[in-house]
């Protein structure tokens, strides 16, 4: 009687560790699906959306305020044909060009239409005080020639204003916000030893960059939800001339912001893995947030200061702010924000470098807080 020696079932394969590339994106897709899981995130992010499209359509109905009386407009004789038959407009008839200038000057109308020079396209100019009223401009069938009396003042101080301020306190929320998120998170799993569980299955630097990419998607993505919203609410709104001069700067406030958020994701990461303590991640990101509130008090005092602008859009903790509103004034050359977008790209990889160096030589050291030259030496 012959027996059969039982087989020994063949061992599964041994699991493979991820690929860095894998393992950046497992911890880049658990960052982002931790914080699209948080009530507050999303609350959050809605009421900054509807506050948005809030300021978009209060500034189309103060654009438009006019509606229901017409614009007053004072035209003369020679300026009347160009405007007849146009409604939306309250016309006061004028004795000469100079009267109808004074009317403006006074406050009696929004706008004149007066008589062009004799080598100018038009026949006529739009003058006006220190703002030109949008919808004036969009009953016109072209856009004419538009003369100032006092550049630079009242609307346009505001506008400029409204314009700085709303840069600046978007890169600070979206900024501070992820950049927090970072620091939090990467104290959690010290403080939980999860990050020992996390760093046998990926090197350090695979962490490191998950957690960049997931914060810096899920910023870019509230950047663009933004922008949009601001693009179809002015579209909407019947804003166009403020869309032409901001479609550009908001473009360029998106690609600055992205390399501008990594470099500081990066410190920010940094920062926290020299600290074992939620209550200790003040004591290391202090100073990273200052760099990120400075370019929002910056615009804010020195909004109409051309020099301290120059300067803002080479810094790179603040060009995300300082080259766009340069380039909404018609400050900026063409070159500059090219030249301006390099020197990020420069800064960026050197941040990312020196801030591997000290969350690899700091993420295993638990209890008090590693000073910043042993973090560098290692």
């Amino acid at each position: 009687m012959s027996t059969s020696t039982p087989t020994r079932p063949t061992p599964p394969a041994a699991r493979r560790a991820p690929g860095e590339l894998q393992g950046i994106w497992l911890v880049a897709e658990r960052e982002i699906g931790s914080k699209l899981r948080s009530k507050a995130f999303v609350i959050s992010t809605a009421i900054l959306i509807l506050a948005a499209l809030a300021s978009v359509v209060w500034g189309g109905f103060a654009a438009n305020d006019s509606s229901g009386e017409g614009i007053p407009v004072a035209v003369t004789s020679q300026t009347q044909s160009a405007v007849s038959g146009l409604d939306g407009l309250d016309l006061t008839t004028a004795d000469s060009d100079d009267t109808a200038r004074a009317l403006v000057e006074d406050g009696t109308v929004d706008a004149a239409l007066v008589a062009g020079s004799s080598d100018a396209a038009f026949a006529y100019t739009v003058v006006v005080k220190d703002s030109v009223p949008p919808a004036l401009l969009q009953l016109l069938s072209e856009t004419p020639p538009v003369q100032m009396l006092d550049p630079g003042a009242g609307a346009a101080d505001a506008l400029r204003y409204l314009i700085a301020l709303g840069f600046g306190l978007v890169f600070l929320i979206a900024a501070s916000t992820f950049g927090g998120t970072i620091a939090q998170s990467v104290v959690e799993e010290k403080q939980t030893r999860v990050v020992e569980i996390l760093i046998s299955a990926i090197p350090v630097r695979v962490l490191l960059a998950g957690k960049v990419l997931g914060n810096t998607v899920l910023a870019m993505a509230q950047i663009v939800l933004l922008a949009a919203v601001a693009v179809v609410g002015l579209a909407v709104t019947g804003q166009t001339g403020v869309l032409d001069t901001l479609g550009a700067p908001i473009a360029w406030f998106a690609i600055f912001f992205l390399f501008g958020f990594v470099l500081l994701a990066s410190l920010f990461a940094a920062a926290a893995a020299m600290v074992s303590r939620q209550e200790d991640i003040g004591a290391t990101t202090t100073p990273i947030t200052m760099l990120v509130m400075a370019p929002y008090f910056l615009v804010i005092f020195f909004n109409d200061n051309p020099v301290v602008l120059t300067i803002m859009s080479y810094v790179p903790f603040s060009a995300p702010v300082g080259m766009p509103l340069r380039m909404y004034l018609g400050d900026a050359q063409w070159w500059e924000p090219v030249l301006s977008l390099l020197v990020l790209l420069a800064s960026c990889v050197a941040a990312i470098a020196v801030a591997a160096r000290i969350y690899r030589n700091s993420l295993l050291r638990m209890g008090a807080r590693v000073k910043l030259a042993e973090a560098l030496r290692g």
